[in-house]
């Protein structure tokens, strides 16, 4: 390539030993060290949850949809461990649970109002009368039962969804698929403004010295949900609901400090790779939710114990040991609603019996041989402290990297709503990295808008004379990632002006000359050393390299409508294309215009990258669209042998951007006609 990325690991020796001087963890317990390796240092964790929490608030504010959503589980935590699923919670907006009839009050007549009926259910569940006439947005299945109507939870969850899903199966109250390779569990549930009553004991515990006053008071002003799940050994089993407190327990989890959180991550390593190990049963039998619930309870009831980072394997040890208690009992009490015995239905008779015996047998075992069965053991073992990278930087770019842009723009009108709120929230208090993440979604939607502005008056030379959308592209540029320049290129080469598209290419392959490749834990993420601002300051937003996203609901590059379309029809939403990849497209595309020769160099250059690349530069995920796009242009410039060979490069590759049909149907078009090839642009998408 005319331009030589430098590759480098992690982070320089002087680097990684400053800041663990500077924040203290080098005067802590070796093993605390390396855990924050494996879990995150408390700077790694706030980043995590600062970048969740602004995310979560401007999907309040904005989403235009019947409905709400919110992250949950252990990802909104904080924790980011191999394999670990995503979780989400969808509810109708317009939907309220209440305790008695009195909270209507709170309400306007458009509110549904469904009251939580306790009397007839375990406790930690409950069934939900309707009590006002829904409406035919959301349709809602409902049975009779002694004279009232009711809402089914089994019904309910086979037959009512507010968003589509991919092909899924029911695990317990959700919906589980895997999207990207990623395992999804969505829940379709209501939510409630007021905490319930058969919880009301824990906010006047008597042994409560933990969570705070202020956490209680937080966690019991934003109420609870209700999930579709009855108690099995229920009479009303197909039509209770459970009482969710996930975001209560976010927001104790947030509560924890490090070595609390280190000792919950633990746990949930212990009985990934230990005890879920043991047997098949031992699997079905016990959950993560059981190991959240033995710290709870294991930190409330255990004040004189002081949490540190030179005691935190004694306290992990202390929640094995309760878990084991529970067990031995066949008593898991609910850490909210403790007259609700978890494991009523599960753990009893024989099954109990040998998940004892199995428990017991690692108990005797001692915590420091128990964890040489897991993956801790190795980063002890095989990780010096010289050895040891800093996150940091590295957090942050993997989370804006995985979370870049959740939302889905319907019109140019609602991009000017996400923006209002975006500066909105921008006057409100929060951190520089909540600060960032705003940015960069306020530069994505402005790059988008612009694109949608130009299909929209690409054919009104008076609207397009003052070049609107290329001003908003400049802009756009400033606020985010040194990548969005690529953006300003694409539009110069949609409107006929290559050599001002080549001098932008000129300058980013300059701006990421000394583009550095950063791992945090099982990611690899990458950033522009030398890249200042205007200002000459280092600003991590600003030296972040970005893969390329582009909506498939509009046009950036022409001779890509046909897969953005193929993409759409799959269910996907976007393309994900990698940043070095896009810049020898466009590089190609506009070349073209320029001169035979400066055209085949350009696609030699693409041709390498591909070829050559280590998963370096192309991540192995959008290997498919890299391929695919090497065929478009050897394609473009009449090498059909070698466009063939590329198109089916890319059908064996994971296919992330699901554009394998669109593949499919170039390589027919080769095999039919090898000396013409239909026009790419075949289709506006506005």
């Amino acid at each position: 390539m005319e331009t030589t990325f430098k590759h480098k690991t992690n982070c320089d020796t002087n680097e990684y030993m400053f800041y663990y001087r500077e924040t203290g963890i080098l005067d802590m317990h070796p093993h605390y060290i390396k855990l924050c390796q494996v879990f995150g240092t408390p700077t790694d964790v706030a980043i995590i949850r600062e970048m969740s929490d602004i995310r979560e608030i401007l999907k309040k504010q904005t989403l235009r949809k019947v409905y709400q959503e919110m992250e949950s589980g252990s990802r909104r935590e904080g924790f980011r461990l191999k394999g670990s699923d995503m979780d989400t919670m969808v509810w109708p907006d317009n939907h309220r649970v209440i305790w008695n009839k009195s909270m209507s009050k709170r309400y306007t007549d458009d509110c549904i109002l469904l009251l939580g009926d306790t009397n007839e259910s375990p406790p930690g569940f409950t069934l939900l009368e309707v009590l006002t006439k829904t409406d035919k947005t959301f349709e809602i299945p409902k049975t009779d039962l002694n004279c009232k109507i009711y809402i089914p939870s089994l019904k309910f969850k086979r037959d009512a969804h507010l968003i589509d899903l991919p092909k899924s199966v029911v695990h317990g109250p959700c919906d589980r698929f895997v999207q990207a390779g990623v395992e999804t569990d969505v829940v379709t549930c209501f939510a409630c403004d007021f905490w319930p009553q058969s919880a009301s004991s824990w906010i006047k515990r008597d042994s409560l010295h933990w969570p705070k006053q202020e956490i209680i008071d937080d966690v019991v002003r934003n109420g609870c949900h209700v999930v579709p799940i009855g108690n099995p050994l229920s009479p009303y089993r197909d039509t209770e609901w459970r009482i969710s407190f996930s975001l209560a327990e976010y927001k104790i989890v947030k509560s924890m400090n490090h070595p609390q959180f280190l000792a919950y991550g633990l746990l949930k390593i212990l009985l990934k790779e230990v005890i879920n190990r043991q047997s098949d049963e031992s699997k079905i039998l016990l959950c993560s939710y059981y190991m959240k619930t033995a710290i709870f309870w294991t930190i409330q009831q255990n004040p004189k114990f002081k949490w540190c980072p030179h005691n935190l394997f004694d306290g992990f040890w202390m929640c094995f040991k309760l878990l084991l208690k529970w067990v031995y009992e066949g008593v898991c009490p609910n850490f909210f609603i403790p007259q609700n015995n978890m494991f009523r239905s599960k753990i009893y008779g024989s099954a109990q019996e040998n998940l004892f015996l199995q428990l017991h047998s690692l108990y005797k075992e001692g915590h420091e041989s128990l964890l040489k069965r897991t993956s801790i053991n190795e980063v002890f073992n095989t990780l010096a402290l010289e050895e040891m990278s800093i996150h940091g930087e590295n957090v942050f770019f993997r989370e804006l990297n995985l979370h870049d842009t959740y939302v889905f723009m319907e019109d140019i009108h609602h991009c000017k709503e996400i923006l209002h709120a975006i500066e909105n929230l921008i006057g409100t208090p929060m951190t520089e990295n909540q600060t960032a993440v705003l940015q960069k979604h306020a530069a994505t939607i402005i790059q988008w808008t612009a694109f949608m502005l130009h299909n929209t008056i690409k054919s009104n030379k008076s609207c397009n004379m003052f070049d609107i959308p290329c001003h908003m592209l400049e802009v756009a540029a400033k606020l985010g990632p040194v990548s969005d320049n690529v953006y300003i290129a694409i539009y110069y080469y949609r409107t006929n002006r290559y050599a001002e598209a080549l001098s932008v290419i000129r300058k980013m392959k300059k701006m990421l000359r000394d583009t550095k490749q950063c791992e945090t834990g099982n990611y690899c993420h990458y950033y522009a050393e030398r890249c200042t601002t205007d200002l000459g300051e280092h600003v991590w937003l600003f030296k972040m390299v970005q893969d390329v996203k582009f909506s498939n609901d509009i046009c950036f590059i022409e001779e890509l409508q046909w897969e953005q379309l193929c993409a759409i029809e799959n269910n996907q939403w976007m393309l994900a294309i990698p940043l070095f990849v896009t810049i020898q497209f466009v590089e190609f595309l506009c070349s073209r215009h320029i001169g035979t020769v400066a055209a085949t160099d350009a696609l030699e250059r693409l041709q390498t990258l591909i070829q050559r690349d280590q998963e370096t530069y192309v991540p192995v995920i959008y290997r498919d669209i890299s391929w695919h796009i090497l065929g478009i242009c050897q394609q473009i410039n009449g090498d059909f042998p070698a466009a063939r060979y590329s198109y089916e490069q890319s059908l064996k590759q994971y296919q992330w951007n699901k554009i394998q049909n669109e593949t499919r149907v170039r390589i027919n078009e080769i095999a039919i006609a090898k000396n013409s090839s239909r026009s790419l642009v075949k289709k506006d998408i506005h």
